[in-house]
């Protein structure tokens, strides 16, 4: 795992390991897992999308994603997903982004068809919050990330480093 770009939250550690269905213990459910607790998780609070750079799960999520922790991306977007349902653009947003990090995870998987379909659902759940907000969202440029996606998606990627990053505005 390598990350090119400066981390969003630094002082937040990654965990032990990437997880990757069937090869790892499921982080939460296997005692053995990277994040395996007791106890249930605090819940995760909804802020609006103006307020991003305040959005921890957000920012980790992104972190996560650059440095290949492509599960625990999804699961981060996923915990402030759910609170976000009733601002669509906001859910569809979070939404594409785990999928896009669900396709990517298909790549080590050795599911190609897993790589398509979720990448497709994530790439047009973004380019609704384009058609509704604009190219910027969330300190992401959609627009390039959408296309730097679904040209890595379609040149047959032999790996999941190959795949676009999320750099957000200063």
């Amino acid at each position: 795992m390598s990350d090119s770009l400066e981390r969003y939250l630094p002082g937040r550690a990654f965990p032990p390991y990437a997880f990757l269905p069937g090869r790892d213990p499921h982080p939460t459910r296997d005692p053995r897992g990277h994040s395996y607790t007791e106890g249930e998780e605090p819940e995760a609070h909804h802020l609006p999308a103006s307020e991003w750079r305040e959005n921890q799960e957000y920012l980790f999520g992104c972190d996560l994603y650059n440095s290949g922790y492509l599960w625990e991306a999804h699961e981060a977007w996923e915990s402030i997903w759910h609170p976000s349902k009733h601002d669509e653009v906001q859910a569809d947003f979070l939404q594409g982004l785990i999928q896009c990090s669900a396709a990517s995870l298909k790549i080590p998987m050795g599911q190609p068809e897993g790589l398509i379909k979720l990448s497709e659902q994530g790439t047009r759940r973004l380019e609704g919050v384009i058609k509704s907000m604009g190219s910027s969202y969330m300190g992401l440029d959609v627009a390039s990330f959408v296309a730097e996606f679904r040209a890595f998606v379609s040149s047959a990627p032999a790996s999941e480093d190959e795949r676009p990053r999320i750099e957000l505005e200063p």
